[in-house]
């Protein structure tokens, strides 16, 4: 089959590699009906996590259960399913303790998983799901074509998003700025509007991104960053800031916008995954008694809960994906978001 490796810096190559194995009795393969490039997937990318050998890479996907395990119970062959960005049981203390990402025999797609087998990356044509029960999630009926997006959100972004409001404390009427106009951001505007904010400032210096953020649910933008961005922020909240800030970028810059721009006593919900070198200033958080509440999202926790909406149509987070390449031109999705062509790029074997 052929899938995406990375060999180093800027060099992404489509692969034929062996087709996946049954192995341990709970896993699945599963045929990727859609993947996609992820924002976390440009660190490696760019060089600033270094590849030290070729490996598998993506961790995005749905797709149609091809086989199953002898002890598989929840899924069966035919399904559509949503992959999480990781694998997990869903039985162990941690994923009862709703951190499924801390799971205690969970992993990370692209490598071994603790059973001996391997779980291949998600960009590519067939995947090894270990722990199928706990992992994946069948959809009520199969999808329609134009469904396949936005439940390809809950895989990250959706869910993402959503767990940064959700660590916020995002409730009807709450205040919010979004620190971050990616796919992550994007999508949490519109959990930040699900879960009924009065006031959503979108921080945002593109005009494609800024129309997006306002269809979402955004009521205001706010282009200006550093003391500038803080003191915007602060005009449009009676001098003293939002309830709930989300950052959604990673790195120091951004973390420092969204702590300032926090009322005292306000809450900054962060998902971005960290590279630039983001520090916590517990000082000034102790002063002004800002909490900072996150981390890496327990995705799989949220699928059940977001995917109503989602078929339904009351939220499109799909929508996040303005650029679709076929498998063959993984190179070009990753140039066009390294680029900033593309806020999301959907891959379709």
């Amino acid at each position: 089959m052929r899938a995406t490796v990375i060999y180093g810096e800027r060099d992404i190559r489509l692969d034929e590699v062996a087709e996946p194995k049954l192995s341990t009795g709970g896993d699945a393969i599963v045929r990727v009906v859609a993947a996609c490039v992820c924002g976390s997937d440009l660190w490696p990318y760019r060089g600033v996590t270094p590849t030290t050998e070729p490996h598998r890479i993506g961790h995005e996907f749905v797709g149609i259960v091809q086989e199953i395990g002898p002890d598989v119970q929840t899924v069966a062959v035919g399904d559509f399913v949503i992959a999480p960005f990781y694998s997990c049981d869903n039985t162990c203390i941690n994923c009862r303790n709703g951190v499924s990402t801390s799971c205690l025999n969970g992993g990370w797609w692209g490598s071994d998983d603790k059973l001996g087998g391997f779980a291949d990356g998600a960009q590519g044509e067939l995947v090894r799901v270990p722990f199928a029960d706990g992992t994946l999630v069948a959809t009520p009926q199969m999808p329609d074509a134009e469904q396949v997006p936005g439940l390809l959100t809950l895989a990250d972004v959706m869910g993402t998003g959503h767990h940064a409001a959700v660590s916020a404390g995002v409730t009807l009427g709450s205040s919010v700025v979004v620190v971050g106009d990616g796919a992550v951001g994007l999508c949490a505007i519109i959990a930040a509007k699900r879960l009924g904010a009065s006031r959503i400032v979108a921080m945002s210096r593109h005009a494609d991104r800024q129309a997006l953020a306002r269809e979402f649910g955004a009521t205001d933008i706010v282009e200006e960053r550093g003391d500038a961005g803080v003191d915007r922020i602060r005009e449009i909240f009676d001098g003293i800031g939002a309830d709930c800030v989300l950052e959604c970028v990673g790195t120091k810059e951004s973390m420092d916008q969204a702590i300032r721009s926090a009322r005292p006593g306000g809450m900054v919900g962060y998902v971005g995954a960290p590279n630039g070198g983001p520090e916590l200033p517990v000082r000034p958080l102790f002063n002004r008694n800002v909490g900072v509440n996150g981390g890496v999202a327990p995705v799989r926790g949220y699928i059940e809960e977001l995917l109503p909406d989602v078929l339904s149509g009351e939220i499109q987070p799909g929508r996040v994906f303005d650029l679709q390449l076929p498998l063959a031109d993984v190179a070009e999705a990753y140039a066009a978001m390294d680029e900033r062509r593309a806020i999301k790029v959907l891959l379709r074997p």
